[in-house]
């Protein structure tokens, strides 16, 4: 197997695992027919499921792992289990055998994990999760969503660097435009690390694509392509916007079962309503990726269906066919020039 194209996959992490992880590994494997899957699990439970399968079969190597890291699990509980499915994946990547691991498991646990086998990439001093969302002028990219509550301007800066280019991989965007999130977009607002940090982004390689600061109200509007925030408020941030969307599908729900006519006015919009539902589907949104790790990891939602870790893998490959450590590791070198020729900015005060 090649490592360019080799992915590895925890088959027993998630709410429907393992039979959903293989669904989505055979959607998977006719998208993208050069691909191949590295597989963790149980063998005795994984090996009839894949024989089934018309593709998968063909483009994957089952590994055997005899322990399980549960949804309950503590990350510290989680790291002593030495020969569970989540933990020889994220080995196979550190030992060169995978270029990238894909897991619906313990999240938690994953992201420990990584962070501790793995490690950061040479410049990045913490990694960021990163995913897309929906918004008035197509898909999102924010980062942090949850794993540095402590930060500094610096690893903000690292972030957008990281955001830009996860959006022109995944997006597809050429020159992605970045916003910090904050609670006013006058230059003055925030606090120090934040001013400080928009200072260094636009005296840096990718200022002109700098939009300065955003409110949470730009995230839906898509006033930016990224929006660049700490993990405490960007968790935050994506946990609203989850619950405000699952609100507007109940109320619409409720909205055309409230009577005969209603009911009438359903089948007049169901076209419309159909690519709304579309537009809206959180599986089109699943899979976050840990962002400046030795390694692609690819984080899909726990209750996702066969479909929606398919689309994790999507996101996992194009990271991985991309080689997006190196265009980091390049992005990173760039700005660190550019900083350093410049002269100091001082960030504006409040």
């Amino acid at each position: 197997m090649s490592r360019s194209n080799l992915l590895a996959v925890d088959a027993m992490g998630g709410d429907h695992a393992p039979e959903a992880i293989i669904d989505g590994l055979e959607i998977a494997a006719e998208r993208h027919k050069l691909a191949q899957f590295l597989i963790f699990g149980d063998e005795a439970k994984l090996a009839p499921l894949i024989a089934a399968t018309k593709r998968l079969k063909k483009q994957c190597k089952l590994c055997h792992a005899g322990d399980v890291v549960t949804g309950d699990m503590k990350p510290t509980v989680a790291l002593r289990l030495r020969d569970s499915s989540m933990r020889r994946a994220i080995d196979s990547v550190l030992a060169g055998e995978a270029a990238g691991v894909i897991s619906a498991g313990n999240t938690g646990a994953l992201l420990a994990l990584s962070k501790i086998v793995l490690k950061t990439l040479k410049g990045i001093d913490r990694p960021a999760m990163a995913a897309t969302a929906p918004s008035a002028k197509g898909d999102v990219v924010m980062l942090d969503l949850g794993l540095n509550v402590v930060y500094d301007a610096r690893n903000l800066v690292e972030f957008a660097l990281m955001g830009e280019i996860f959006a022109r991989i995944v997006l597809g965007l050429p020159a992605p435009t970045l916003g910090l999130l904050n609670i006013g977009s006058e230059e003055g607002k925030g606090d120090e690390t934040l001013r400080s940090a928009a200072a260094t982004l636009r005296e840096s390689p990718i200022g002109k694509q700098f939009y300065g600061f955003v409110e949470g109200h730009d995230i839906a509007a898509g006033t930016v392509d990224v929006v660049v925030t700490d993990g405490f408020t960007g968790n935050v941030a994506l946990k609203t916007g989850e619950g405000a969307l699952k609100l507007v599908g109940d109320l619409l729900r409720r909205v055309f079962s409230a009577g005969p006519l209603a009911k009438v006015g359903y089948v007049l919009a169901r076209g419309a309503l159909k690519r709304l539902k579309e537009t809206l589907d959180p599986r089109r949104y699943n899979g976050a990726v840990l962002l400046g790790l030795n390694g692609v990891v690819v984080k899909s939602h726990g209750g996702t269906d066969a479909l929606g870790f398919a689309h994790a893998v999507d996101v996992a490959m194009d990271m991985i066919t991309n080689d997006f450590n190196s265009r980091i590791a390049e992005g990173l070198a760039a700005m660190d020039r550019a900083l350093l020729s410049a002269e100091p900015v001082a960030a504006p005060n409040a």
